[in-house]
């Protein structure tokens, strides 16, 4: 090494001297984007050395080995700077994430490292394997709770957008990969349930203030039923203007442009995590609307990102939204909420606001 980064960093960590917290370190560099821990420095940057030679080098290296799964082998490098020696410590990216150290889990967050949830675990590994929580199996439910009714009029609208679908219902599912060896898969449920389950629920309020509430409702439904019942419940409570134009049809135009409120709606149906105990929610106010999701953004995309379109789409229920893309509900991957702001400007209106609370993406649209 020719020097010593500036600061600890997503990729960069000072440690004083070697420690259990150096390989949890490693770890959490190997779920991320990789990274260095460099040994003889402290967290002010000072450099405070540590007496080595191969034999010690060699058994550290052996030791990170020993309680890593999958095994980890850091590359090793060792500098003189100021009289004193300082150990590089460096990983990459393991493809098969995520690893541990004595089964614990660790991830990175700017410059520290933090042990994962059992959700994050799972997660990670989902994604790692191309793969979401939605394509496996429901231990819970059959095929009897499935509406196969749902499931044909989901073929109905496929084949009016010129899809060659032969199959009966059951083979359709089967062909979508949601029906393995007569047992479904949580995407078919969510799609396709017969009767209302609280996994979906969404929680509805028309709101004259903070504390009174106007109207309310609670949806259970099949989360495509959903998108309309959202819609219709919005487009209840938000003014329309009828515009006479002098031509034979009238123009209506409402308090918010219809088609980025219904982009917003299919994010937060499509995108949610159906994993958390928390309800979606909906609240109108006369002057707002203010849209709740349970789910955080993925780590490596800010809402600044979101704003500006500065990421690559990562679904984190990828046969819900494959399967919606096909129906026509989803146009393109990662471009809705870039569309929802160019709706708003063009009705000069200003632009949503999105923020991260209680485990989930908050969207507020202004009037």
């Amino acid at each position: 090494m020719n020097s010593i980064p500036e600061n600890e960093s997503l990729t960069v960590e000072f440690k004083s001297s070697f420690n259990i917290e150096v390989i949890e370190t490693l770890v959490a560099f190997a779920n991320s984007k990789g990274g260095s821990v460099y040994i003889g420095i402290n967290d002010k940057r000072k450099i405070v050395g540590i007496t080595l030679n191969k034999e010690t080098v060699q058994q550290l290296v052996n030791e990170v080995k020993s309680k890593t799964a999958p095994i980890l082998i850091p590359d090793a490098e060792v500098s003189e700077f100021e009289g004193k020696q300082v150990l590089q410590l460096s990983i990459q990216e393991y493809p098969i994430k995520p690893v541990s150290v004595q089964g614990k889990y660790f991830k990175r967050i700017k410059n520290s490292t933090h042990q994962m949830t059992i959700n994050e675990v799972v997660n990670m590994h989902l994604q790692t394997m191309n793969s979401s929580w939605d394509a496996y199996i429901d231990p819970i439910h059959s095929i009897e709770d499935l509406s196969l009714e749902k499931v044909q009029k989901a073929i109905d609208l496929l084949r009016s957008r010129g899809r060659n679908i032969t199959e009966d219902p059951l083979s359709f599912l089967v062909k979508y990969d949601m029906l393995r060896e007569e047992k479904i898969t949580n995407a078919a449920f969510l799609l396709f349930h017969k009767n209302d389950h609280i996994i979906s629920t969404i929680e509805f309020g028309f709101f004259q203030s903070d504390i009174i509430i106007k109207d309310s409702l609670r949806s259970k439904s099949d989360i495509l039923t959903q998108i309309d019942e959202v819609m219709n419940f919005v487009k209840k409570h938000i003014n329309k203007e009828v515009i006479i134009t002098g031509n034979p049809q009238n123009t209506e135009r409402w308090q918010y442009p219809l088609e980025a409120i219904r982009e917003i709606i299919l994010n937060m149906i499509v995108h949610r995590n159906y994993q958390s105990p928390a309800d979606s929610i909906v609240k109108v106010y006369p002057d707002k609307i203010e849209f709740f999701n349970p789910g955080l953004l993925p780590e490596e995309i800010t809402i600044a990102d979101l704003l500006n379109n500065n990421y690559r789409s990562t679904p984190r229920n990828k046969v819900i939204a494959d399967f919606c893309k096909d129906l026509g509900l989803i146009e393109k991957y990662g471009s809705g909420i870039r569309r929802v702001i160019t709706m708003c400007q063009e009705e000069g209106m200003e632009i949503p606001k999105i923020s991260q609370m209680s485990n989930g993406v908050n969207v507020t649209f202004i009037a």
